[in-house]
């Protein structure tokens, strides 16, 4: 199934006493770049929100995940004093104050400003219960992110078949207009050689073997049997189930070359047509491919 590499996805809950919001949105990228804003108290868990995103079988795209924790209740946190670095702390301040001569103002509410004096601990087992806590929330907010995507994938997967069916159209055309193109090319050159030479016998044999080596010069057999395959392996890859870009970006590279070497042996005003119409469909395909994981 096609997925858009824009999404968006939100769930909250309010579990082991925490309320927990999970919001995540992803623009297009090359590659996954996933991003993770925590409470400071909570960043033990960016590692296990980005494995769990690989994990769910998101390949690419810029992904930010926000994860809003309010504390409903104290439960399995500890709060203790860093006491090496709040004597450092309170010393310094008060060189500070006798430095230059400002007022000895220190006082506990003023030290405590500095966060860092404090430190947070958990132990393991409420680090797991956390974890436990805001996955259930993480996976509802993943599995509209995905569904998101998954149906703005759908309405570019129908557009881009669309897209591909007139080309297919378009290149069918060719063919026939080829044949004639050849024919064409054949009798002008017979009739150019014949004004040259004016009445001198023309060697049949080498007349039919010079416009063969021209018919072979400008004959398009092969690139639209290419263009055959690749129609159908492009199929192929939409119904894959797996991420498509970069397979179908790889083989729309395929299919412009195929149309441009057409276009560049074709003599036919007709074909030099076509083959503009064509480009300009596989431009707005690449465009929509651009968006797909």
């Amino acid at each position: 199934m096609v997925k858009s590499m824009t999404g968006y996805g939100r769930a909250k809950k309010e579990l082991g006493g925490r309320n927990i919001l999970v919001e995540i949105k992803s623009v297009n990228n090359r590659y996954l770049d996933c991003s993770v804003k925590l409470p400071k108290l909570f960043g033990f868990l960016e590692e296990k929100i980005k494995s769990y995103i690989s994990a769910r079988g998101i390949s690419r795209g810029k992904i930010e995940i926000f994860v809003s924790i309010d504390i409903l209740e104290e439960i399995g946190i500890s709060v203790e004093l860093d006491t090496a670095y709040a004597t450092s702390y309170i010393a310094a301040l008060r060189r500070l104050s006798a430095e230059f001569g400002l007022p000895d103002d220190i006082t506990t509410m003023a030290v405590a400003a500095n966060r860092d004096i404090f430190s947070v601990k958990k132990a393991d087992e409420d680090m797991e219960r956390e974890w436990d806590n805001v996955r259930l929330v993480l996976e509802e907010a993943v599995d509209a992110f995905i569904a998101a995507r998954e149906r703005e994938g759908a309405n570019m997967q129908a557009d881009i078949l669309a897209k591909k069916a007139r080309v297919q159209e378009l290149a069918a055309k060719i063919a026939p207009l080829s044949e004639a193109d050849i024919k064409a090319q054949y009798a002008k050159i017979e009739a150019r050689i014949k004004q040259l030479i004016g009445d001198v016998s023309v060697d049949e044999g080498r007349l039919i073997t010079e416009c063969a080596l021209f018919a072979d010069k400008v004959a398009i057999d092969e690139e639209l049997v290419r263009l055959s395959s690749h129609f159908e392996a492009f199929d192929t890859i939409l119904e894959s189930g797996e991420p498509v870009g970069r397979k179908l970006d790889f083989l729309l590279q395929e299919i412009n070359r195929e149309t441009n070497t057409i276009g560049s042996k074709a003599c036919d005003v007709a074909i030099a047509k076509i083959v503009v119409e064509i480009k300009s469909e596989l431009e707005k395909i690449r465009e929509q491919i651009q968006n797909i994981e």
